[in-house]
């Protein structure tokens, strides 16, 4: 069974991981600026529902495997504080960074939002939220499934050894299911599978209504696939990650 490392405090200078949180938050920068951006564009052009829906899933599949690409070597790419809860329960990173990695992404988020209401004259930055006739039990439901199917796709495709012919594919299919994730559930409970991206649009728009259910749904959803695949799924022939003071 994977162990879940706790790492060390001093992993916070060292050069490797202030390196991977300037890149990790540039990447969610991006991601978020993109994904928002594409939402509030919708609204401004008052676009069909339908072709708004999958106007927005696109730009978030697009952004997605784009940015897990430009991250991928340096900080992974997470973009996402459900998707390093997921790989901190699979034992592939140390809990210390990935308490590190949630807030560079809940400040790279509220960048993006605050730079994008400057840029559009204070335009609201639209918040998740459950649609009318959504109760909390069926949104936390639905963003454990979506988020537990984007975790179960970053391990199959990039975290497990033995991807076989998908080498090179795993941001590119990552992206496709956000995208399909969203076409799927944007409708009812707004398919964030993000908390990081919930986070930045509430903050800046002062709405959170409903915000606790993109944390719980988000994060049981990514702990549970990481743990699952994790544990029945990977032959583990990799070195995990150091356990004790020793190793640093």
């Amino acid at each position: 069974m994977a162990k879940i490392a706790l790492g060390n405090g001093r992993e916070a200078v060292q050069v490797d991981c202030l390196q991977a949180l300037i890149v990790e938050f540039i990447c969610t920068f991006l991601f978020v600026f993109t994904g928002v951006g594409a939402a509030m564009t919708t609204d401004k052009l008052s676009a069909n529902p339908l072709v708004g829906l999958f106007f927005v899933a696109m730009a978030h599949a697009l952004v997605v495997a784009v940015m897990i690409s430009a991250g991928f070597r340096i900080s992974g790419g997470h973009l996402n504080p459900a998707v390093t809860l997921g790989l901190c329960v699979g034992g592939h990173i140390t809990v210390i960074r990935s308490i590190l990695y949630f807030i560079d992404q809940l400040l790279a988020s509220a960048a993006a939002c605050a730079l994008l209401k400057y840029l559009t004259g204070g335009m609201t930055t639209p918040a998740h939220t459950l649609a009318s006739g959504v109760d909390y039990s069926q949104g936390i439901i639905m963003e454990i499934i979506l988020t537990f199917s984007l975790l179960f796709t970053v391990y199959a495709t990039i975290v497990d050894p033995k991807k076989g012919n998908l080498e090179g594919l795993g941001p590119l299919l990552t992206g496709l299911v956000v995208g399909a994730n969203i076409m799927a559930g944007g409708a009812f409970s707004g398919a964030s599978m993000n908390p990081a991206r919930s986070f930045g649009p509430a903050l800046i728009s002062g709405n959170w209504t409903d915000h606790w259910v993109y944390w719980v749904g988000p994060l049981i959803g990514g702990g549970l696939a990481g743990f699952i695949y994790e544990n029945f799924f990977i032959v583990r022939t990799h070195i995990p990650l150091p356990r004790d003071d020793e190793a640093f």
